[in-house]
């Protein structure tokens, strides 16, 4: 297992395994190429973007794609995708890779790890057996404004 740091030349594979964990349930996202690739591109194509990847025999098994943020508490490490190829879940890799975007996330001077995820899907779980705690004073609003 190797981690690095990935980079806009990185956005195919990155597309791909998008498509791979996310299309499938509980997620069931239903991607155009255009609307991924502008995606990606946003998320990984800002100055304070930080996004890595995990890989097996030189293929892309896992991402987690983000940024840094200021804030007053000092730098927040926000991750908007994480997820590892189904076929390679349970097996000690997504565990092993979130230890290691600690790491590599501390050393950018971030001093919390913080995303979103649903209560009702597995992830929830992964997050909570890795050491992420539920911060209950917190909501997630959305509003639909348009179609």
């Amino acid at each position: 297992m190797e981690i690095r740091e990935l980079n806009m030349s990185d956005i195919e594979s990155v597309k791909r395994l998008m498509i791979d964990i996310f299309s499938v349930e509980p997620w069931n996202d239903v991607w155009t190429d255009d609307k991924l690739h502008a995606y990606i591109r946003e998320l990984m194509g800002n100055e304070n973007s930080l996004s890595f990847g995990v890989y097996q025999d030189e293929v892309l098994i896992g991402i987690a794609l983000g940024r840094l943020k200021s804030w007053y508490e000092g730098t927040e490490y926000w991750i908007d995708e994480f997820g590892i190829l189904p076929k390679m879940q349970q097996a000690g890799i997504g565990s092993g890779f979130m230890k290691s975007i600690e790491e590599k996330a501390a050393e950018k001077g971030a001093v919390y790890i913080t995303f979103l995820t649903e209560k009702q899907v597995p992830a929830y779980q992964f997050y909570r057996k890795n050491g992420f705690q539920e911060r209950e004073e917190n909501v997630f609003f959305v509003k639909q404004i348009g179609k």
